[in-house]
């Protein structure tokens, strides 16, 4: 999800969990409750969204799930709205966004570790494709970052964009400047060739120097 579908979709809830909370009424025992359906729909929604931007194994899920959906009380609703006032908070203040960047990071980190272990065995066409695929995330998520859509529809079928077209769109709006997008077109042409078998037209030099040079790349153009 973009940042800005987040915040639309955050708003779209309070209102949603406003709304829940106006549906007060006294029951048969003159007690006050919330209208069902629509609490179930509100907690429903929340999960959606949990799910969508931190997973299923976040507290704010596990939280959300352990509301119990039979008790109609205000507190009830209360008690979501509270949880959904601090993912607002958490967005409003751009930690969200730090937090996926430190991850993906971390994950990067991870995948040009093991391809430089893989040139250093001489498994050069192993560690370019590696080297590439870690390359082709990275511009898949500049790309969100800077809210240019990854997928195009084609008789209407979604589908991911080509990493050579990320890559173009990416330096046409000035995320890198045009030398790096040559030697971006250089590494995905490099990848490709490992990943169609093609291991004759590039050396394990050549491989190195994409591995540098994509390293370079990923710590200069971060998330």
């Amino acid at each position: 999800m973009k940042l800005e579908d987040i915040e639309k979709r955050i708003q779209e809830l309070i209102n949603q969990g406003n709304q829940v909370l106006a549906s007060k009424h006294y029951d048969i025992d003159r007690n006050i409750n919330i209208d069902s359906s629509k609490f179930m729909g509100f907690k429903t929604a929340m999960l959606s969204l949990i799910l969508a931007i931190y997973g299923k194994t976040h507290p704010y899920y596990q939280e959300i799930e352990r509301i119990n959906s039979y008790y109609h009380y205000p507190s009830t609703a209360e008690d979501v709205l509270r949880v959904l006032e601090s993912i607002k908070d958490e967005v409003d203040g751009g930690y969200l966004t730090t937090v996926k960047g430190i991850v993906s990071a971390e994950i990067f980190a991870d995948i040009m570790s093991s391809a430089e272990y893989l040139l250093s065995e001489n498994y050069k066409d192993a560690a370019a494709v590696m080297i590439g695929s870690a390359l082709e995330e990275h511009l898949r998520q500049l790309c969100q970052k800077n809210n240019l859509e990854v997928e195009i529809i084609k008789e209407g079928i979604t589908i991911p964009k080509k990493s050579d077209l990320l890559n173009s769109e990416l330096s046409s709006i000035n995320i890198y400047n045009k030398l790096d997008h040559k030697s971006v077109t250089a590494w995905l042409d490099l990848r490709n060739k490992a990943a169609h078998g093609k291991y004759n037209e590039y050396t394990k030099d050549q491989v190195n120097i994409m591995y540098q040079g994509v390293l370079d790349f990923l710590v200069r153009n971060s998330l």
